[in-house]
Formats: C-alpha cells, sequence, structure tokens
C-alpha cells in the first residue's frame, strides 16, 4: 500500500489522521457535519497534501461515516426517506458539476476556503445553537416540499462537489427551515443524503483526478468512521443544548488551529 511518505513522517501523518478523523467522526455523529470540514482543512495544513486530493480523499471518508450515523438515527425513526428523495436528486446531479468546476480552482484557494470554514461553522454552533424549528415553518404540500427540496438540494451537491464539503450543514439547515422537519429527523435524513452525495462527489474526484495517498485514505476512513459511530450514539442521549456545544468546541477549537498555522 502507497502512503505518499518517507517513513519518518509515518508517525506524524498517522496522529494528524486520528484527530482529523475523531473530529471529523464526532460531526458527522452529532449534527450531520460533512466529516470533510475537518478532514480537508487537516489534510492540507498538516502534511500539505494538494487541496484536490485532500477533498477526494475527505468526501471517501464521509461516505462510510455518514452511513454508520444514519443507521443509528434509523434505529430511531429519525429519517424521512420519502420527502428526502427529491433533496437528494438535487444534491447528487450537481455534486458532479461542483468537482469538475474544482478542478479549474487554484489549490490555495479551495485549501483556505476549507480553514475558513471551519471555524466559522464552530462559532456558529457555539453563538447561535440549532433549535427545532418553528411551527411557521412546518406548513406546505408535499409537492412544494418537494421543489423547495429539489432547489436546495442542488445548492448544497454543487458546494459538496466544489469544496468538498458535504453540506451537512446547509442541508440541515434546508431540512429545519425550509422544510419544517424537526431537529434530529433533520440531522437523520442529513447523514442518510449525504451517503450518497460524499460518495458521488468523491468518485467524481478519483475519476477526474487519480487515487493518491493510499495509506492516509484508508486512515482517514477508518478513524472517522469509528468516531462517527460513536458520536451518533452520544447525539441521541444528550441534550441538544449539549450538542451544539460539543460541536461548536470541535470545530471551532481545529478552525483557529489551523488559522494560526496558515498565518505563522
Amino acid at each position: 500500500m502507497e502512503w505518499g511518505f518517507p517513513y519518518e513522517q509515518c508517525v506524524f501523518s498517522n496522529s494528524s489522521m486520528f484527530f482529523a478523523g475523531a473530529g471529523a467522526g464526532l460531526g458527522t455523529g452529532f449534527a450531520g457535519l460533512s466529516a470533510a470540514t475537518v478532514i480537508s482543512p487537516m489534510l492540507i495544513t498538516f502534511l500539505d497534501i494538494p487541496a484536490y486530493d485532500a477533498i477526494g480523499i475527505a468526501l471517501a471518508s464521509d461516505v462510510l461515516a455518514s452511513a454508520v450515523s444514519a443507521r443509528t438515527y434509523a434505529r430511531r425513526g429519525a429519517i424521512d426517506i420519502r420527502n428526502g428523495i427529491a433533496m437528494m436528486v438535487g444534491v447528487l446531479s450537481m455534486t458532479v458539476v461542483g468537482s469538475w468546476l474544482s478542478t479549474y480552482v487554484e489549490n490555495r484557494t479551495l485549501g483556505n476556503f476549507s480553514v475558513v470554514m471551519a471555524l466559522l461553522l464552530g462559532i456558529r454552533f457555539l453563538l447561535f445553537p440549532m433549535a427545532a424549528p418553528k411551527e411557521k415553518c412546518a406548513p406546505c404540500s408535499e409537492r412544494m416540499k418537494a421543489v423547495k427540496g429539489l432547489i436546495g438540494g442542488a445548492g448544497v451537491g454543487l458546494i459538496c462537489g466544489f469544496f468538498g464539503a458535504g453540506g451537512g450543514m446547509m442541508m440541515l439547515m434546508v431540512l429545519t427551515t425550509v422544510l419544517g422537519y424537526e431537529l434530529k429527523k433533520a440531522v437523520g435524513t442529513s447523514v442518510f443524503v449525504m451517503t450518497f452525495s460524499a460518495l458521488t462527489g468523491a468518485l467524481s474526484h478519483f475519476a477526474l483526478g487519480s487515487v493518491s495517498y493510499l495509506g492516509l485514505l484508508a486512515l482517514c476512513i477508518l478513524f472517522t468512521l469509528v468516531w462517527a459511530q460513536i458520536g451518533s450514539k452520544i447525539a441521541n442521549q444528550v441534550s441538544l443544548t449539549v450538542l451544539n456545544r460539543l460541536t461548536g468546541i470541535i470545530l471551532t477549537s481545529v478552525g483557529v488551529l489551523l488559522l494560526l498555522i496558515e498565518l505563522l
């Protein structure tokens, strides 16, 4: 297996992948966040992986992590597959387009966006915790929900493929504020859709580029999978307030650390 690094760098890369996988997995399990939000900037900043390759690895790591989280939420009846189908169509179709467009963007542009995104998402969770939607957001016909879901999903899919983010946070906002989903069901539906969007994005990236850093890819998938399972189980046992705070602390810490490294 090709690790992509000299032997003397293996210990450092393994440690980096452990913390990246832990942060990514907990974010996915806690609040349906894309694992790519954490993994991409850590690969780019600590290991100097090209942004395009880092995005592909992050999206591949997102697949099993999201699937495991979705299974945990499904066992508690917190997934609405029927009303999420339209969103999935929009997400999957535009993810491919986003992956293609990202090949024309400078490596540093993608990397800087990933770092800033991790920091902003963390601050957002700490200052403005995600709560259950108000009833005024809920009423709307099934046909209108499908249309809104398709449009919202298209936007999420474009961002997913372009920036390497599975769109978990944005999908969560669409499901709660636009479609009126209850928070737990929104998270469950989000990680379910994200499983397929991340898979599509990863395959598109590897098809348009190349499969590099196989060792790091394996580690990212393993660590993210384990911590996503732990996170999803914790998420179904703690209050929404604790959930928001934990997710915010994880992302803010990662974002601040990566930003400081970029400035030094």
